[in-house]
């Protein structure tokens, strides 16, 4: 009787301590998930101001309408990529193909704005001042949320690879989930070398 009441209290703990393992993935898997919802909302923000920004541009930049085609055709890009990573963030693929659009959308920003630099009057302009303003807190916001989205994926991927979470991540399925990196090419990454 006594064999029988140590065995049941053994199995007991076994399975409170499962199911604590197992909570504590669910929770770290949720938090890196709300931490993907809180960069998709910084994302439709600057989304819904780049239309914005290009028509305040076309009336100054007429000559330059390959590179604003380029900045619309880039963020429908980001924006179709987006909504595929949203519906499973832990798909390693969307997360990359999101990372790969997004560096291609702000590339093409950044030479949209390289390029607004030759026409005072559009520098000048009120619209353009204040769109401009507003992409860069967003951009800023951005990059807090993908901070805090790797710092969240990094805690559950530690979660799922470590003993005794790795058992239980692999009997439940648990996929490791993809870090947002740069795009830059190593070339893009070199330090700009200034000279007098």
């Amino acid at each position: 009787m006594i064999a029988l009441l140590v065995l049941l209290v053994i199995i007991a703990v076994i399975v409170f301590w499962v199911i604590g393992v197992y909570n504590r993935l669910v929770s770290l898997r949720n938090r890196f998930k709300n931490a993907f919802a809180q960069i998709d909302v910084q994302l439709k923000r600057r989304y819904d101001l780049i239309p914005n920004l290009v028509e305040v541009a076309k009336g100054y930049m007429k000559h330059e309408r390959e590179t604003l085609e380029a900045v619309i055709v880039a963020r429908n890009q980001a924006v179709t990529a987006n909504s595929k990573a949203v519906v499973d963030p832990s798909d390693a693929a969307s997360v990359q193909q999101l990372a790969a659009a997004e560096g291609t959308l702000t590339a093409s920003l950044g030479k949209m704005f390289a390029l607004s630099e030759a026409y005072p009057d559009l520098k000048a302009n009120e619209n353009m001042i204040q769109l401009t303003e507003e992409l860069t807190s967003t951009e800023n916001k951005i990059a807090f949320a993908r901070q805090a989205y790797n710092d969240s994926v990094m805690q559950y991927n530690t979660g799922i690879e470590q003993f005794p979470g790795s058992v239980i991540a692999n009997s439940f399925g648990f996929k490791a989930g993809e870090l947002l990196q740069a795009t830059e090419s190593a070339e893009e990454r070199k330090a700009v070398k200034v000279s007098f």
